[in-house]
């Protein structure tokens, strides 16, 4: 656990320490892509048994965990590019109930934010945008994404551990 502590707030600083020598958006994306690469993995090793699993009944399960995180790509790069959500009133955690349905949604959320990171740059990071927190910017706003994408990996990480299963991050 203290390893897996270490790693994510390395993985969060790294990108801060490296603002003064990279663009901001590069370290945003150097960023966003570790949250998408560690929960993909994630999405892909567990098993149905781990889709359902919650270590209390007060909590999501692991499924729903991995389709909240898809929903919230749409919702959050929607409001960092100043955009409608394409994905409307769906939302995956209330209808994605299978392991390959909860892959799909995570691929498409991802996608569209690969998207809305790609058009991003330096100099549109700043525009200001609204968002459920309050007037933001796109940068501030994808920096969001990334720290509530590290949020529940941390979830997973610990359903993970709980059933003796090494977290990506840790392999």
């Amino acid at each position: 656990m203290t390893r897996t502590i270490l790693l994510a707030l390395a993985a969060l600083a790294t990108p801060l320490c490296l603002t003064a020598q990279q663009p901001l958006v590069e370290s945003l994306n150097g960023l966003y892509g570790i949250t998408k690469q560690v929960i993909m993995a994630t999405a892909q090793d567990l098993d149905d048994t781990m889709y359902a699993y919650r270590p209390t009944d007060e909590v999501r399960t692991a499924g729903q965990i991995l389709a909240h995180v898809a929903d919230a790509q749409f919702s959050f790069c929607s409001a960092a590019a100043g955009e409608a959500n394409p994905q409307g009133s769906t939302s995956f955690e209330q209808t994605a109930t299978t392991k390959a349905a909860i892959v799909a949604a995570l691929r498409q959320g991802f996608a569209y934010c690969d998207g809305v990171y790609a058009r991003t740059t330096d100099a549109n990071a700043s525009r200001g945008v609204d968002f459920m927190t309050g007037p933001s910017t796109t940068g501030g706003v994808l920096a969001f994404n990334s720290a509530h994408n590290y949020e529940h990996y941390g979830n997973l990480v610990t359903y993970m551990r709980l059933n003796g299963i090494v977290p990506p991050s840790s392999r």
